[in-house]
């Protein structure tokens, strides 16, 4: 039992959302992390599909996920050893009857541009002679080190005298004289602020403290690796992704990983692979390419969180004081988490947004909480 534990902030979850907040906050306060499983970025950062898509989510997601690129793209000296995040393009692929959905893409996300069909099935041979009908390119896109992230914070969180508790399933959490009460997994601590960044358990983790919840839903969406078609380089293909996200394919590791895009609502849990999801998601590209899948190389669910209007939430709650949010990171946590935690930091101690993320100040009323209750 680790008890007596006096700090700042408890952050409660080690995906990426908790560690890269908990790193940035430790910069100006004292704060303990808590995870619930045996390792940081167990469920959605561990089993992310490490693509940073700038033209992805709605108008506050792109515009926070644009104040993060550049942290992405040039991390600050010593933050990691290798580069974060590699150039990879993202094409938008459409049949005839798919126009008019890549027409209002392009209308809401002004960075996509047309790229002729002709080009892309260059660039990715698998695809039909006839597919696609129309396309749109975004040049802005890449691989993410999502392991090298969520590292790069954890080491920072603790050059900045973080406390890091795993196998914490927090079983207590009761606000008395001024603190909240913090427990589980054999660690007691007290705190006068706590942030709720419980990814798919956040709504049950404020039950927990006596709130209802927001209206976090956990979505599970499925993953598979297949072989690389025989013959081919497939190492600078781009990630082709359907115009009404019904797939989406892309090159990892010598491999093609292959979804079906789906998201299906589940409780908060290890999400497992469907085989039924895994059949899906090879039919709909077999459907548009050449592909060959003889076996599937590994599958892989994860569950990503959403608020009801897919925007995160961040902010403290009206109802209960020194209660946290950080949730609804949906599938732009990863990408996000940089300006997220600047702004998490600047929301819970006042700290200064300047530099790249400047301006972010813009986006506090869309993410807070007080807009779900």
């Amino acid at each position: 039992m680790v008890s007596g534990i006096c700090t700042d902030i408890v952050v409660i979850g080690a995906g990426i959302a908790g560690a890269s907040a908990a790193a940035e906050l430790a910069a100006h306060a004292t704060v303990t992390l808590l995870e619930m499983e045996g390792q940081p970025g167990y469920h959605a950062t561990g089993r992310s599909a490490a693509f940073f898509a700038p033209s992805y989510g709605n108008e506050v997601v792109r515009g926070i996920t644009a104040m993060s690129e550049p942290f992405l793209r040039n991390a600050p000296p010593g933050f990691s050893e290798v580069p974060l995040l590699r150039p990879r393009d993202c094409v938008f692929v459409g049949r005839e009857d798919q126009r008019e959905r890549l027409a209002t893409l392009r209308a809401d996300i002004p960075v996509l541009e047309a790229l002729e069909p002709g080009l892309v099935r260059e660039r990715v041979p698998i695809l039909a002679p006839d597919f696609p009908a129309q396309a749109l390119v975004d040049m802005h896109g890449g691989d993410l080190d999502v392991d090298a992230l969520l590292q790069g914070y954890l080491r920072l969180f603790r050059q900045r005298g973080g406390e890091v508790f795993t196998n914490c399933e927090v079983t207590t959490l009761v606000r008395r004289q001024g603190l909240w009460l913090v427990s589980g997994g054999g660690v007691e601590c007290e705190a006068p602020i706590v942030v709720n960044a419980a990814g798919a358990w956040a709504d049950s983790l404020a039950v927990k403290a006596g709130l209802a919840g927001v209206g976090i839903t956990p979505m599970r969406r499925t993953a598979c690796l297949v072989d690389a078609p025989p013959g081919l380089e497939i190492g600078e293909w781009p990630m082709v992704v359907d115009a009404d996200e019904q797939f989406y394919f892309k090159p990892e590791a010598g491999a093609l990983l292959i979804s079906p895009a789906d998201e299906i609502p589940s409780p908060a849990c290890d999400a497992q692979a469907d085989e039924l999801d895994i059949a899906i998601a090879i039919d709909r590209v077999v459907q548009v390419t050449s592909l060959e899948v003889r076996r599937i190389n590994h599958r892989w669910a994860g569950l990503r969180s959403f608020a009801p209007d897919k925007t995160f939430v961040a902010g403290f709650d009206p109802r209960a004081e020194g209660f946290f949010w950080l949730a609804g990171q949906g599938g732009y946590g990863v990408q996000s988490a940089p300006g997220m935690a600047k702004l998490t930091d600047h929301l819970v101690t006042g700290a200064t947004l300047s530099g790249n993320f400047a301006g972010l100040e813009r986006f506090v009323d869309a993410v807070s909480p007080r807009r779900l209750l």
